[in-house]
């Protein structure tokens, strides 16, 4: 009840106040008590400056000070100092210093300092400092410093500073520098210099120079001078730095790596692929995969037998000097048993000794399927074999040729650090294609 009394004394008071007319040019003093836009110790005019404002709604030309509000405030001119206001405070011109809002903070020029709301802060220029906002900062042309906020940072310019976001980073056509980290996306429309964290993908429209990583994708559409790393996938149109990814890296041009499943690389000066299947238009790349293929890739069906797997069919990617072969075989223990399969990898290099006639040699590794023969005779469910050959063909005309190898193979278990079995290899086979 006292409480109550208290207010209302307050307000009487400040009614009284309101109603006064006071000649000074800066009218009581700077001083600016206000119920509501009109009710005020002060006009809003181009004369008055406002040095302490206390209210519920109030409506001021320029305020250096305090301002405290509890519902809203707008400012025509400019805010230096600290506002606070339960809703919203608007600032026509620029504003330096502290702004809380319950809701929103907005300002039409540039901003500096600490801007803190519980949805969306707005400038309509440039920004410096700190801005925290609940859902959304808007910033309409450049931001330097750092930007949190629960759903996403817009930025119509040029950024350097550092970007946090629940959902998103958006920036516009100019360089971002420093850090963003979104959960969902950092997209930069222009340059990106710096680390750019994002929850699925980050896409930069021009160059980058630094660092992307994110659990889906990566995509540069310049120049990217750095690493991209990712779960699934990096695409840049000229890398010069490192492309990793679980899955595949694609690059119109490389000077530098690619590690992943799949990479492919169209122009490449200089640089290395590490990968299951590689490809890239250059024969002279270093190339570490399963299979590796540029444009000049000879593709060749082998069809063979020997002592090993009785019956085998492959596939042959042969370049100038490296070859790999992918293959299935069957009856790896022998005709008088039950059907047992299998799938083996080779690499090597080979070269022609004159016109028709190559020798070539490689190593490679051959994973056995026992099936049914399993638990008799001690054989395992599965082996594995670790093989080594040297080969000699003729081709009588560019799409068909023979061949014989020779070499040895070591079968061991997996379960067990001992070998099965121990024998040369001896195969003969036709080329086709």
């Amino acid at each position: 009840m006292i409480l109550i009394k208290r207010c209302i004394t307050f307000f009487t008071l400040l009614l009284v106040l309101c109603s006064l007319h006071c000649n000074a040019q800066n009218k009581f003093g700077g001083v600016n008590l206000s119920l509501w836009k009109g009710i005020s110790t002060q006009p809003c005019d181009s004369s008055q400056t406002t040095y302490f404002n206390l209210g519920i709604v109030s409506k001021m030309n320029q305020l250096k000070g305090i301002g405290l509000n509890g519902f809203n405030c707008f400012t025509a001119n400019s805010a230096y100092g600290i506002q606070v206001s339960g809703l919203s405070n608007i600032v026509k011109g620029s504003t330096k210093g502290i702004q809380l809002g319950g809701l929103t903070n907005i300002t039409g020029e540039n901003s500096s300092g600490i801007i803190g709301s519980g949805i969306v802060n707005i400038t309509g220029n440039s920004q410096k400092g700190i801005e925290m906002a609940g859902l959304m900062n808007i910033i309409g042309n450049s931001s330097k410093g750092l930007l949190l906020s629960g759903l996403m940072n817009i930025t119509g310019s040029g950024s350097s500073g550092v970007a946090i976001a629940g959902v998103m980073n958006l920036e516009g056509n100019s360089t971002a520098k420093g850090i963003k980290i979104a959960g969902l996306s950092n997209i930069i429309g222009n340059d990106q210099t710096g680390i750019a964290l994002g929850g699925l993908m980050n896409i930069t429209g021009n160059n980058m120079k630094g660092i992307q990583m994110a659990s889906l994708i990566n995509i540069v559409g310049g120049q990217a001078d750095g690493l991209q790393f990712s779960g699934l996938g990096n695409v840049g149109v000229h890398i010069r730095g490192v492309q990793v990814a679980g899955l595949s890296n694609i690059a119109r041009s490389l000077c530098g790596g690619q590690v992943g499943l799949l990479n492919i690389a169209e122009d490449v000066t200089d640089g290395i692929q590490v990968g299951l299947v590689n490809y890239s238009k250059s024969s002279a790349m270093a190339k570490l995969g399963l299979v590796n293929v540029n444009p000049n890739t000879h593709y060749q069906l082998m069809i063979f037998g020997g002592n090993t797997s009785k019956g085998n069919v492959a596939v042959r990617f042969k370049n100038d000097l490296f070859y790999t072969i992918l293959g299935i075989g069957d009856h790896y223990l022998g005709l008088n048993k039950k059907i047992s399969g299998s799938i083996f990898y080779r690499t090597g290099l080979g070269f022609e000794v004159c016109r028709n006639l190559f020798l070539s040699g490689d190593i490679g590794y051959q994973h056995i399927e026992t099936f049914s023969n399993k638990n008799e005779n001690n054989i395992p469910a599965r082996m594995y074999a670790l093989q080594a050959r040297a080969n000699v063909e003729y081709h009588f005309t560019k799409k068909f040729g023979i061949f014989t190898s020779g070499g040895y193979s070591v079968t061991n278990y997996y379960t067990q650090s001992r070998t099965f079995s121990k024998k040369p290899i001896v195969e003969a086979g036709i080329i086709l294609f």
